[in-house]
C-alpha cells in the first residue's frame, strides 16, 4: 500500500510540473515586463551615447526611462571609443540641464567645437576634460558660464596664458575644491588662482626639451604668485622621467617651505629614477600631517623616508594607502617598521612593497633585486586582512621550509580573502630549488670543463614537460596536482581575484620611455624556469579575472598552459605577454593562435617576444577576438606582413589603437600606418596607429606624440597594482 502511495504521488508531481513547464513555454516575457528599478540597473551599463541615439527609439518605456535623472546626472565617455563629435554634441544638448558630472578623460578626438558644447551644461559640478583639446580662450569661456563648478580636470600645454582667463573664469577657479592638472610644459597652469583648493592632482609630463629652452626660469621668478594651499587637504604628483619634471616638483613643493596647510592627510610623490634631494619643507610638512591628522595616504620618493618618519606616521594610525616601493635600504626595511609599529592594521587596504626586501639575492640569481621577507609577508596577512590591492613584484622568492615555520608564502596570501589586484614575482610560484636544472637561457653563457659540450645532446632536466587535459571541466591531472600545489591555497583563499601580475625579477621591456630601445634582454631568475604550463594552467581556476600580465618566465616550453588559462578565465579583458620562453625563438606560436580563439571578452592586448612573426595566420587568430580594441606589439627582430595588419583592421571594427615596434624599414612602417589612418580614421574617429621601427633612434620623439591614455595603460610596460589610491 505505502508503494502505491508514493508512486501516485510521484504521478502527481510528474503531471504538476508538466503543468508548470506548459504555462511557462505559453507565457511571453519580454525585457519590457520587467520593473522599472531592473531596467534601470541594466541601462546603467550601455553608454550615455548610445541611451540618447538608440536605446531611447525602442520604445515609449525606454525614451522615458533613458530620461531618468540617475542615467542622465552622470555622463561618463571614458574609453567610449565609438562616441564621435556629432553624438557626444546631441548628448549635451538632450540632457544639459541634467548634468552634474561629465567625463570626457581621454577623449583626445573631440574636436574643439565639440569641448565648446559643454557650456550648455549650466549645472555641472565635476568635468573631466583630460587629454581634451583645451586652449586659454576656451577654458575661459567654460569657466565663465560653469558658475557651480567644483571639481575640474584638465591638461596644460604649450601656449597656455592664465592672463587670457577672464576675470569670471578666474572667479569660478577659485571656488574649485579639486584639481588635475597634467603638465604638458613647465607651467603653473590654474594653480595660482585656485585658493580653495583642497584635493590638488599633478601629472607632471613635461618633455626635456622644455628643460634646454629654460622652460622653468619663468616658473622660478613668479614662484610667489603661487597660493599657500591653507585648505589643502590631498596633494599627489605622479612625474613622467626627465630632469625639467624634477624642477617643476621641487617648485610645487618649495610652497609647502611658506606654509603648512593644516588639514594635509593625504601626500603621494611618484618620483621614477633616482630620487630628487629631498627639500627643506619636507620634515616639517610630515610633521605637521601626522600631529594633526591621521595620514590616509602616503608615498615618497625612495631616499625621502626613512624608519623614523614612517614609525611617526604609524604612530598616529595606519594609512589606507601606502606605497613605499623600493624604499628599502641598508638599516630601513619598511615591512618591518609597519609591523613592530603596535598599531592596528585593518585600516590598510592598499600596499606596495615592489622591491622591498631584505637584501640583495645572491649573483646567480641574475640581476641584483631584493630577495623577499618572506615571514614578514606571512605576518603581513595576519595583520591586514582587509587588503584589497598588493605589490610584491620586483623581489625573489625562494620557497625554503625551515624548521617550525610555516610553508609556502601562497599559503600565507591565500588568507587574504578580500584581496582583488595582486603582483608577484614569477619565482613565487616555484615549488623547489632549481639546482638540478638546466638553465641555459638564450643569453645566458654557460661554461663547462667538458670536452664532449656541444657534441652531444644534452638533457633537459627539471623542466617536465606540461601535457594539457582533454577536458577543461575535468578534475586536475596528477602532473598538475604535484606541481601545482604551492599555488593552489592562493587560488582556493582568493578566488575573486580580479587582476594578477606575474613578473620575473629584473625585467626590463624592451622599450623605455625616454631612452633608446633596450638591445638585450636581462637574465631570469634561476627559480623562475620551474614555473612553466602547469602553472599557467592552474590560474584558469581564477573565473573572475580580468587582467593578466605575465612577463620573464622562461619555463615556459610550448605556451599550451595559456590555452586552459583562458579557457576557465572566460572574462579575461586584458592580456600582457612579455618574453615567454627562449629569447632566440618564438617557442609558443601555436598554442599563442589558439588561446587568442578563446579570448571573446578581449579588449586590450599587449605581446612582447623577440623575433616574433606577426603573419597572417597570427591577424586570423586575432581577429577572432570580435571585442579587441587596443593592440601593441613589441618585438626586436619582428617582422609583420602589412597586407594581414590591413586585413585584420578591415575585419575587427571595434579596433581604434594599433601601436606596432618591430623591425621593418622607416618607409615600410610610415606607408603602413598612412594606409590605416587613411582607410579607417573617418570611421573610427578615435584612431590612434603609430607603427614605427623599435631600434630607431628617435622612438622617443615618436612616443611622446602618442596619446597619453594609451601610452600609460598599455603601449608602455610597467607594474600597475598598488601604484595609485583608489579614488572612491
Amino acid at each position: 500500500m505505502s508503494k502505491t502511495f508514493r508512486r501516485n504521488s510521484m504521478d502527481c508531481q510528474i503531471e504538476s510540473a508538466q503543468c508548470c513547464s506548459a504555462s511557462v513555454s505559453q507565457t511571453s516575457v519580454s525585457i519590457s515586463d520587467f520593473s522599472d528599478e531592473i531596467l534601470l540597473n541594466i541601462l546603467r551599463f550601455i553608454p550615455s551615447h548610445d541611451l540618447m541615439l538608440s536605446v531611447n527609439r525602442v520604445c515609449r518605456k525606454f525614451r522615458t526611462l533613458c530620461l531618468d535623472k540617475s542615467l542622465t546626472a552622470h555622463i561618463h565617455l571614458h574609453k567610449n571609443y565609438t562616441a564621435n563629435d556629432n553624438a557626444v554634441k546631441q548628448v549635451l544638448k538632450n540632457l544639459s540641464s541634467d548634468i552634474q558630472t561629465l567625463d570626457l578623460n581621454g577623449c583626445y578626438w573631440l574636436a574643439g567645437s565639440t569641448v565648446d558644447q559643454v557650456t550648455r551644461c549650466k549645472n555641472l559640478v565635476n568635468l573631466d576634460l583630460s587629454g581634451c583639446r583645451l586652449t586659454s580662450v576656451r577654458l575661459s569661456h567654460l569657466l565663465t558660464t560653469l558658475q557651480f563648478l567644483r571639481s575640474l580636470a584638465l591638461d596644460v600645454g604649450p601656449g597656455f596664458d592664465l592672463h587670457l582667463v577672464s576675470a569670471e573664469g578666474k572667479a569660478a577657479l577659485s571656488r574649485l575644491l579639486e584639481l588635475k592638472q597634467t603638465l604638458l610644459t613647465p607651467s603653473y597652469g590654474v594653480v595660482p588662482c585656485c585658493s580653495a583648493l583642497r584635493s590638488l592632482r599633478l601629472y607632471l609630463e613635461a618633455s626635456e626639451g622644455w628643460s634646454e629652452a629654460g622652460g622653468c626660469t619663468q616658473l622660478m621668478v613668479g614662484q610667489s604668485s603661487v597660493p599657500h594651499y591653507q585648505n589643502l587637504r590631498w596633494f599627489s604628483a605622479r612625474l613622467a622621467p626627465g630632469e625639467v619634471n624634477r624642477t617643476l616638483l621641487a617648485l610645487y613643493l618649495a610652497v609647502f617651505s611658506m606654509r603648512v596647510p593644516e588639514g594635509l592627510a593625504g601626500l603621494v610623490l611618484f618620483v621614477p629614477g633616482p630620487a630628487p634631494p629631498r627639500p627643506v619643507a619636507m620634515m616639517a610638512l610630515m610633521e605637521s600631517m601626522v600631529s594633526r591628522n591621521m595620514v590616509s595616504a602616503l608615498q615618497l620618493p625612495r631616499t625621502w623616508l626613512d624608519g623614523a618618519m614612517l614609525g611617526r606616521v604609524l604612530a598616529h594610525g595606519c594609512p589606507a594607502y601606502l606605497n613605499v616601493s623600493r624604499c628599502s635600504a641598508p638599516g630601513f626595511n619598511p615591512l618591518h617598521v609597519l609591523l613592530s609599529a603596535g598599531r592596528d592594521l585593518s585600516p590598510l587596504r592598499t600596499l606596495n612593497l615592489r622591491g622591498c626586501g631584505r637584501g640583495p639575492v645572491p649573483d646567480s640569481c641574475g640581476k641584483a633585486e631584493e630577495e623577499m621577507d618572506a615571514e614578514s609577508v606571512k605576518a603581513l596577512t595576519e595583520c591586514c586582512p582587509h587588503l584589497i590591492h598588493l605589490n610584491l613584484s620586483a623581489t625573489h622568492y625562494h620557497h625554503t621550509v625551515p624548521a617550525g615555520q610555516d610553508g609556502h608564502l601562497c599559503r600565507a596570501l591565500g588568507r587574504l580573502a578580500f584581496l582583488r589586484t595582486l603582483a608577484l614575482p614569477v619565482c613565487a610560484l616555484a615549488q623547489s630549488s632549481p639546482t638540478s636544472m638546466n638553465t641555459t637561457d638564450s643569453n645566458t653563457n654557460v661554461t663547462s670543463g667538458s670536452l664532449l659540450l656541444g657534441l652531444k645532446k644534452s638533457n633537459r632536466i627539471g623542466v617536465p614537460t606540461y601535457r594539457p587535459k582533454t577536458d577543461v571541466s575535468g578534475g586536475p591531472g596528477e602532473d598538475q596536482q604535484e606541481r601545482g600545489l604551492c599555488i593552489q591555497p592562493l587560488l582556493k583563499g582568493c578566488p575573486h581575484l580580479v587582476e594578477l601580475e606575474l613578473i620575473g625579477a629584473g625585467f626590463s621591456s624592451a622599450m623605455p620611455r625616454n631612452e633608446p630601445a633596450m638591445r638585450k634582454d636581462p637574465a631570469a631568475c634561476s627559480w623562475s624556469y620551474s614555473v612553466g604550463d602547469g602553472e599557467l594552467a592552474a590560474l584558469g581556476g581564477l573565473k573572475f579575472l580580468r587582467k593578466l600580465t605575465l612577463a620573464h618566465l622562461p619555463g615556459v616550453l610550448k605556451g599550451t598552459g595559456l590555452i586552459e588559462l583562458v579557457q576557465g578565465c572566460k572574462d579575461l579583458q586584458s592580456l600582457s605577454l612579455a618574453n615567454l620562453g627562449s629569447l632566440k625563438t618564438m617557442n609558443y606560436t601555436q598554442a599563442l593562435l589558439e588561446t587568442l580563439t578563446y579570448c571573446t571578452q578581449l579588449r586590450d592586448l599587449r605581446l612582447e617576444q623577440p623575433y616574433f612573426n606577426a603573419s597572417a595566420a597570427f591577424f586570423e587568430a586575432l581577429s577572432k577576438c570580435r571585442r579587441l580594441q587596443r593592440l601593441c606589439l613589441v618585438s626586436r627582430q619582428g617582422t609583420f606582413q602589412p597586407s594581414s595588419v590591413i586585413a585584420f583592421m578591415q575585419s575587427c571594427a571595434d579596433v581604434i589603437m594599433c601601436h606596432m615596434f618591430m623591425s621593418g624599414t622607416l618607409v615600410t612602417c610610415r606607408l603602413l600606418q598612412k594606409t590605416l589612418l587613411d582607410s579607417f580614421l573617418s570611421s573610427r574617429p578615435a584612431l590612434s596607429v603609430v607603427i614605427y621601427p623599435l631600434l630607431h633612434e628617435d622612438l622617443a620623439n615618436v612616443i611622446r606624440g602618442m596619446p597619453l591614455c594609451h601610452l600609460d595603460e598599455i603601449t608602455l610596460f610597467k607594474s600597475r597594482i598598488a601604484e595609485e589610491p583608489v579614488k572612491l
